[in-house]
């Protein structure tokens, strides 16, 4: 059963469609309400046709889902006069029935589509979907199972929590993938570095798990451990890719990649929480001899007091044009020895407690990966 829509706009400015509840049951309007994303809908509610019929005439609604059994007049009576009066634009009606409504009935009120109790809110949405789509038939078969309607809704929600959680592990696979490209892309510019940023990465997680596992639940933090140096694309290649010790003006514009970095990442959602604040203060030094801001102790967000150290160890035991790298013991004894000057006393000693963690980590992730 279709009919032609004539109206119902989507609420200016918005782009959202409008919804009408009619159903007498306060219960039964909120899990509708709860069923319908606020991104999608603007919802208003009525317990009766004569209250309803005030509110079409004047907000318009796109849909109206209309429960048969209502005090005064019926839901049927309701929904031929919202088909065929003159009064109404004839928004599209979903008419909600118990088994007992029969399909004379049902004809009779000129409904776009059925829904009969108990229903899933999967099949609500289900069906809100396809309203309009031509030579779509809507009208749900009655319903096989005689649960309660709110145990339908209970098993149904587990099922969607269930997808949910599958496609949001698969969204954050897909962000990974990117964010990993675009640290790829940087690489190619700079290839000297290897697999620095992949490495770094995994040096950073490793020493986060010691210093407070909780911070992982900041998906971003990840993120900016890998796009660090996402700033150093707009640095030109004369001074990133110098075969020899930075002149003071050269170092002065190499410092401005965490300034770009966060600038040319700040308004991607990816990197909203920790991971901004590792691009922008990953150079900071405990003593505040640091830049861009020369943050001192706990003034740095404390990812980046993490990402600074393990930035450091990298930098020592992997080659650069100007000089070779240093041998692994030696780098480490120089980040103990900068605890409380460089770097984060806490964070040392818990580098010190995984070192050799981190070590087998180089040892996977060699710099000519």
């Amino acid at each position: 059963m279709t009919t032609q829509r004539t109206s119902s706009q989507p609420v200016p400015g918005t782009g959202r469609r409008r919804i009408l509840i009619v159903d007498d049951d306060p219960g039964l309007r909120a899990l509708l309400r709860a069923t319908l994303g606020v991104d999608e809908y603007v919802v208003e509610e009525a317990s009766s046709a004569e209250e309803a019929a005030q509110i079409v005439r004047f907000w318009l609604p796109a849909i109206v889902i209309l429960d048969v059994a209502l005090p005064g007049m019926d839901g049927f009576r309701f929904c031929r006069e919202l088909k065929l009066s003159g009064r109404y634009e004839a928004p599209f009606v979903l008419l909600l029935t118990g088994q007992e409504a029969t399909r004379e009935e049902i004809e009779q009120a000129r409904p776009d589509a059925v829904l009969r109790k108990p229903f899933s809110p999967i099949e609500l949405v289900g069906l809100l979907d396809r309203l309009g789509e031509p030579g779509t038939v809507l009208a749900s078969e009655p319903a096989t199972d005689d649960a309660e309607q709110l145990l339908v809704y209970a098993r149904d929600l587990s099922a969607l929590l269930a997808i949910e959680r599958r496609q949001r592990r698969l969204l954050q696979q897909s962000y990974r993938q990117t964010v990993i490209a675009l640290a790829g892309a940087l690489e190619a510019k700079d290839p000297v570095t290897g697999l620095h940023a992949i490495r770094v990465q995994r040096y950073a997680t490793e020493l986060v798990r010691g210093v407070d596992p909780r911070l992982l639940d900041d998906p971003s933090m990840e993120y900016g451990f890998l796009l660090h140096d996402f700033g150093k694309l707009a640095i030109p290649d004369a001074v990133l890719k110098k075969e020899a010790p930075l002149s003071e003006p050269e170092r002065q514009i190499m410092q401005q990649h965490t300034l770009l970095g966060e600038a040319m990442l700040a308004n991607v959602t990816l990197l909203e929480g920790a991971g901004l604040g590792v691009v922008r203060s990953h150079h900071e030094r405990w003593d505040g001899s640091g830049y861009p801001d020369a943050l001192a102790g706990e003034e740095i967000p404390i990812a980046a007091r993490i990402f600074a150290l393990v930035d450091a160890m990298d930098a020592m035991t992997t080659d650069r044009p100007y000089r070779r790298a240093r041998p692994w013991e030696e780098a480490t004894a120089e980040i103990l020895a900068q605890a409380g000057k460089q770097f984060d006393p806490h964070i040392v000693a818990t580098f010190a407690q995984r070192e050799a963690r981190m070590r087998r980590i180089a040892e996977e992730l060699p710099e000519t990966g």
